[in-house]
């Protein structure tokens, strides 16, 4: 990234922009643009919010809604024994546009990748892979540049990747945008090379980041003409701690389902929905940690939240993917880097959760008095996973089989329901 803009290595994100004077000047220049943000907004999110009860659902595949999203230079043979490990089938490689000479190792990683797979077992599963593009301020700005780069990816990479994501968290001005107008003038740009060069090519965007939706409205609805094949968001609740909590009113599933109902009702896009970037950064790991110490969570808390939002995601029947950011991380992933290579508890809590739900077919969520309990069909046995807000015990029936969050079998008389996730199977067939 050229100055203004710096990148910071340990967190893996642009440090915060530190000339106040430039800050003020591009601002000052996006006015119009955050007048329109405003006034959409003003509409749309209203609207949304009463249309929320008629939002159409859909049928998730739990094969692939499990995503993990891993860095193809960190630790690359490491990261590929580690992905056949976890057996999950969609993953997530961040591409930087300022990093373009980079391109012949990103397609290296995947060939590897696919080469690994052509040894697995009949049957095994091609991984679908998504790739997010990055931005900056140089990107932004000279379009013609933009248009030559992402021309070299969608040639260099044509079959290898499923679905593109065109820009990143655009609400942000550390990351190169400082209004919507400019995004979508970004995403316009891939989608008319789409359209006259890779017509195959599944481009997703929006990417706006955390519960900010008048940002995403604009992206949504406006005048630019262009569609976008799915939406990407980045839906990050981890200052609010657990996904259970509330903001303005809304917890997890209020905010998976206010921001379903605005894609469903957008003439803009697929009914589809991907949560491309989640997480919880992790105390005691600065400069590592992408947030101040006082947002972060223990290793423990870390591994329920992780569970329970991609519990929460899936019972909403609302959204097609979500990518854990990411596998090795030192401040907010499932592989601790610093000292060799440790694999958190998060990491065997998101094994187990990939072996007992991939094949899931969700039938039921219950939730009362801070209880869930979330009902799946795997093959022919039915699953409950249960958590609860408030510490509970209830007996462990004999025709339960009973599993820790991270896969350990529970033979106790009693079980003790909190805030880490049972799967309880039934021994009946269906």
């Amino acid at each position: 990234m050229k100055k203004p803009y710096q990148w910071d290595n340990f967190s893996d994100q642009p440090y915060q922009l530190k000339d106040k004077n430039y800050k003020k000047q591009m601002k000052k220049k996006a006015l119009f643009s955050h007048l329109k943000t405003f006034f959409i907004a003003l509409f749309i999110l209203p609207f949304s919010l009463m249309m929320m009860p008629f939002a159409r659902r859909k049928h998730v595949e739990s094969n692939t809604f499990f995503c993990i999203g891993v860095d193809y230079e960190r630790e690359p043979a490491l990261t590929l024994e580690l992905l056949e490990e976890l057996e999950v089938e969609r993953v997530m490689l961040r591409f930087k546009l300022w990093e373009m000479e980079k391109l012949p190792i990103l397609k290296e990683f995947i060939l590897t990748c696919a080469r690994a797979k052509r040894q697995m077992p009949l049957g095994y599963k091609d991984k679908k892979t998504t790739l997010k593009i990055m931005q900056d301020r140089e990107h932004v700005e000279d379009l013609e540049l933009l248009q030559k780069d992402l021309r070299t990816i969608f040639t260099v990479l044509n079959g290898l990747v499923e679905m593109y994501e065109i820009g990143s968290t655009v609400n942000r001005s550390k990351w190169g945008f400082f209004s919507v107008d400019e995004y979508n003038r970004f995403y316009k740009t891939a989608y008319d090379l789409k359209i006259a060069e890779f017509p195959e090519a599944k481009l997703i965007g929006s990417g706006v980041i955390d519960f900010e939706y008048h940002f995403t409205a604009h992206t949504l609805f406006n005048l630019f003409r262009y569609r976008y094949d799915g939406i990407s968001a980045l839906l990050y609740v981890d200052r609010r701690g657990a996904p259970e909590n509330r903001q303005m009113g809304f917890d997890l599933s209020n905010k998976i389902a206010l921001l379903s109902s605005m894609v469903w009702l957008s003439p803009k896009s697929a009914n589809e929905l991907h949560i491309t970037e989640t997480n919880w950064p992790i105390s005691k790991t600065a400069p590592y940690a992408p947030t101040s110490e006082h947002e972060c969570v223990d290793e423990e808390s870390y591994a329920n939240f992780m569970l329970r939002y991609y519990l929460l995601a899936f019972a909403s029947q609302s959204v097609n993917s979500v990518s854990w950011h990411q596998l090795i991380a030192a401040g907010y992933g499932l592989i601790d880097n610093r000292e060799g290579i440790k694999k958190r508890s998060a990491f065997f809590v998101y094994k187990t959760m990939v072996k007992n739900l991939k094949n899931a077919k969700f039938l039921n969520i219950k939730i009362k008095n801070g209880y869930s309990i979330l009902q799946c069909l795997v093959d022919t046995q039915i699953v409950e996973i249960h958590w609860s807000l408030q510490p509970t015990t209830i007996k462990n029936e004999a025709f339960f089989e009973v599993y820790s969050k991270d896969g350990q079998l529970i033979e106790k008389e009693t079980l003790e329901v909190g805030a880490s996730p049972l799967y309880i199977y039934t021994k009946d067939a269906v």
